[in-house]
């Protein structure tokens, strides 16, 4: 790998997946410099350029190599896909599922219809910024349907005699329901994801490697725990088996106590108060759970 060679990634510029996308940089060992309205910047001790565009155009970014890969949400990248029927597009590699800008793809109706299933879509006027999911849906359910095109405020649409029946993200509900709609189908699961250009270069690769190496990391530290007790020795297999997603706990001797051990696990779930009350009924004592910040394989 040449001294000159840097991967580049292209990132939302602003809204719902900006924060996320740099803190995961951050967490990874990425340290950035960028000012508030700067479009472009190079990490100081890693080989990465970083590209900050809207959202939309991530995909295009990475899929004509300007960038060798980004951050996007699915459903970003689903629409871009049926819209443009673009080879270099399709060809794109999802890397790794990212957890975060969780949301679906849902129609919803105003509250006093009765959803009858796709069915009432026929001959409907439905408001959407999705046009390629959404005709994509009507097509593999042969249903005729007027697809009102909107960049925002979807939910107004049925209210202002637009459309019928919207479909647009969800996350909590808490929109549609205080504009008098309800979700009724979904149609697609999204999330951030990392996305690749297929057609790296060895040297790229290396550095892409590198970096993957620190971002699984992290998510892995993220959905871990460091937990540490006490055990008798007549209950070890009992509290092992309590552990949350442990496979292969430590266990060591206590110094001058020969009837009890101590128990070292990384558990792969989370770690509930009602987890460590079970465990304290099977015999465990002196119960430390602890964050996890890396994690390396």
């Amino acid at each position: 790998m040449t001294n000159q060679t840097r991967l580049k990634i292209a990132t939302q510029k602003s809204g719902r997946l900006t924060d996320n996308s740099l803190d995961l940089l951050k967490k990874s060992g990425i340290k950035l410099t960028r000012s508030k309205d700067q479009l472009f910047c190079k990490a100081r001790n890693f080989p990465l350029d970083v590209f900050f565009v809207r959202d939309d155009d991530i995909p295009a970014f990475v899929a004509t190599d300007v960038c060798q890969i980004g951050v996007v949400g699915a459903n970003t990248l689903k629409e871009k896909q049926l819209l443009d029927n673009d080879d270099g597009l399709n060809q794109l590699e999802t890397l790794l599922e990212l957890g975060f800008g969780e949301c679906r793809l849902s129609f919803a109706v105003p509250a006093a219809d009765e959803w009858t299933g796709p069915q009432f879509l026929d001959g409907k006027r439905i408001a959407t910024s999705y046009k390629g999911m959404v005709q994509d849906y009507l097509d593999q359910h042969n249903l005729k349907a007027k697809i009102v095109t909107m960049e925002g405020a979807v939910e107004v649409a049925p209210r202002t005699g637009m459309a019928d029946v919207i479909c647009d993200l969800v996350s909590t509900g808490a929109t549609l329901a205080s504009n008098g709609m309800k979700e009724v189908e979904s149609i697609f699961e999204s999330q951030s994801v990392l996305i690749q250009n297929p057609n790296i270069t060895d040297d790229e690769a290396e550095i892409l490697d590198r970096l993957m190496m620190r971002i699984r990391g992290v998510k892995r530290a993220e959905s871990s725990k460091y937990i540490m007790l006490h055990a008798p020795k007549d209950a070890l297999e009992d509290i092992k088996a309590a552990l949350p997603g442990s496979e292969s706990p430590t266990v060591l001797n206590l110094q001058g106590i020969d009837d009890k051990v101590a128990i070292h696990a990384v558990c792969d779930e989370a770690v509930f108060w009602e987890t460590m009350e079970e465990l304290q009924a099977r015999g465990a004592s002196s119960i430390l759970v602890l964050p996890i910040e890396k994690m390396s394989d």
